[in-house]
């Protein structure tokens, strides 16, 4: 008497010499390629091919109930689409005025950002933090976020799998705050968001525009700790952001 399982090998069996004389036949596979009421299943243990497929990073949903900026929030610190969720203490989703006018987009969380799970903390924060000063606005003014929500160890740059993974909840987040201006610090922000892989020199200076929103693309603030000679460079971009919001007149 045979098992329940050998029954079903028989009858998968049976289906695929089913197919191979449709096929030897030159018939129409189209049913059995799409089916009208497709039902997704765990693969069963006795198809090898199974385990050498390609997993795709999964795309997180949006179906939001309540604050939308606390449930994709959540579902940023449950996200396990790339390998960095592996070694995180905390995801550093962004904090700031929700209604901002201005959005800054950097790259990733270091060391000191994962542990307090905020962005733009230690010495590139308290730079950025003068930066903001010098149009007369403060952290309670603007929005902050990166593009990477997790820490990436040896502060290397991000891996294209890892960008595509928290790209989709970049792009939510922008699309909720519908900010005025978006200024993206460092260069992975910058193309990742306008698409292209132009470097950051042939960027900046000019403007951009995200979905209809203008983008100004600066350095990065922890540059300047190293390359402290492009202040200069960061200051002319700021002050035309500070034209872009109406606030020209506050800048020192």
């Amino acid at each position: 008497m045979s098992t329940p399982k050998q029954s079903l090998l028989a009858t998968i069996h049976q289906f695929k010499r089913t197919v191979e004389e449709f096929q030897t036949a030159g018939e129409d596979m189209a049913l059995f390629q799409t089916p009208l009421n497709p039902v997704v299943a765990e693969p069963a243990p006795s198809v090898p091919e199974a385990s050498a497929k390609k997993i795709a990073v999964p795309k997180p949903r949006f179906e939001l109930a309540g604050s939308e900026f606390e449930a994709l929030a959540e579902t940023v610190e449950n996200c396990t689409a790339c390998p960095l969720h592996r070694n995180r203490m905390h995801t550093v989703f962004g904090e700031g005025k929700i209604d901002a006018q201005v959005v800054f987009v950097g790259e990733a969380p270091g060391v000191d950002e994962e542990k307090e799970s905020r962005p733009f903390m230690g010495e590139a924060g308290q730079l950025l933090d003068k930066i903001l000063a010098s149009i007369g606005l403060s952290r309670d003014h603007v929005y902050l976020c990166n593009l990477i929500k997790c820490r990436i160890p040896g502060n290397r740059n991000p891996q294209p799998g890892e960008i595509a993974a928290c790209k989709l909840f970049l792009e939510k987040q922008l699309a909720v705050l519908k900010p005025k201006v978006i200024c993206t610090l460092g260069a992975f922000a910058a193309q990742t968001l306008l698409e292209t892989n132009e470097p950051l020199a042939q960027l900046r200076g000019h403007e951009h525009t995200y979905r209809g929103i203008p983008l100004i693309p600066t350095l990065h603030p922890e540059s300047l700790i190293y390359h402290p000679q492009n202040k200069r460079l960061v200051w002319e971009d700021i002050k035309y952001l500070a034209v872009k919001l109406g606030l020209a007149g506050k800048s020192t």
